[in-house]
């Protein structure tokens, strides 16, 4: 199941991506409380299993800027929540 959704992904223009995610981040952001951190928190959550799934194809430099933009978004999320 995971190579079939990882398959799908990959067929995802990367500007939709972008975009779809930017939408949904700037949402999260303007929805009060914990609505607003919740949504961050699922997001961060499938980048996170993103992440995992495909941490061997990145070089040490790219999955520590990309782990640092989660822990990032894990911290936005905790603050919507608080």
């Amino acid at each position: 199941m995971t190579q079939r959704v990882l398959t799908r992904l990959g067929r995802i223009s990367p500007t939709a991506a972008f975009l779809g995610v930017g939408v949904l981040v700037f949402v999260a952001l303007v929805l009060p409380g914990a609505l607003g951190g919740l949504i961050l928190l699922a997001l961060a959550a499938g980048a996170g299993w993103l992440l995992a799934q495909t941490w061997r194809a990145h070089p040490p430099r790219a999955r520590v800027i990309r782990l640092s933009i989660l822990a990032l978004v894990v911290l936005l999320a905790v603050a919507k929540l608080t």
